[in-house]
């Protein structure tokens, strides 16, 4: 009767129940995990990077698990790409859980666990010295540890989730996907358009204004090079005393002795009269 339910060859009802069973037990996990009403998302701080080429910065999950936790449990993060979201498996084990290098590979990985402490529901902005986020794929050098929070490979777009489990790893309670993140790309310089005809108005303008700012400023410090060195370049023109071919003579005083101060001569020596009579026969 079983096999006829279910659609199974005659002979083979207890092959069929096998498979049913199974499938249950792999579905039983997923199906009894508890799902909070909550949405990872990228910060809604106004940060200066919060999204680049190769990290995204999320909300922490604060007072989310609280009612559900216990001391020795854990939250991580879970990381996948968009289309690989559907086929993410909670692990039962911490031998289960994804390491970064499998993203490449499975499309999802796990990291960056944390206990409560790290999530308290106290006001994030008291006495805290900045804003708290979660930046996926920040640690550079971590590859070869386990649970890496890893540079993410590509744009992307990824989904990620928040999962809870226990000290065994096994998961309690779990978060909904978060919409698509995607991450920023550069561009090659080939595909950079560097036509003016592109440009805006308004950048036409500024780079004609600052072109001719150049320009004058460039004349100004020539005009004023100019001045400074002219005198190397002509020296001024000799006075007309110096010039070759011409001769200005100055009237020269030996003794510069006055007048009034000069020697009188003997009497009978003035000039224009006849020597004194000789004494001698």
């Amino acid at each position: 009767m079983l096999a006829a339910v279910m659609g199974l060859p005659r002979g083979q009802p207890l092959l069929g129940l096998h498979m049913l069973l199974m499938a249950l037990n792999c579905l039983w996990p997923s199906l009894s995990l508890e799902l909070v009403p909550y949405t990872p998302q990228v910060t809604a701080w106004d940060l200066e990077g919060k999204v680049t080429a190769t990290t995204f910065s999320l909300e922490q999950p604060r007072c989310v698990f609280d009612e559900h936790a216990s001391a020795s449990d854990t939250v991580w993060l879970v990381v996948a790409f968009s289309n690989a979201s559907r086929s993410f498996q909670n692990p039962e084990t911490l031998a289960d859980i994804p390491a970064s290098p499998q993203l490449l590979t499975d499309g999802h990985y796990m990291t960056l666990p944390l206990s409560l402490d790290w999530l308290p529901c106290d006001d994030p902005m008291v006495g805290s010295g900045g804003v708290p986020v979660l930046r996926v794929g920040h640690d550079h050098g971590c590859h070869q540890q386990p649970f890496c929070n890893a540079p993410l490979p590509g744009p992307g777009p990824y989904r990620v989730k928040f999962l809870l489990t226990d000290a065994k790893g096994s998961p309690r309670v779990e978060t909904k996907w978060s919409d698509p993140i995607t991450l920023h790309q550069g561009k090659t310089p080939g595909s950079i358009d560097t036509w003016p005809g592109r440009r805006s108005g308004s950048m036409i303008v500024m780079t004609s204004i600052l072109s001719s700012l150049t320009g004058l400023l460039f004349l100004a410090f020539l005009a004023a090079s100019t001045a400074r060195f002219s005198s190397l370049w002509w020296p001024e023109e000799a006075p007309e005393q110096l010039r070759i071919g011409s001769f200005m003579g100055k009237r020269y005083m030996t003794h510069h002795i006055p007048p009034s101060e000069a020697a009188t001569l003997p009497v009978g020596c003035e000039p224009g009269q006849d020597p004194l009579p000789s004494l001698s026969p």
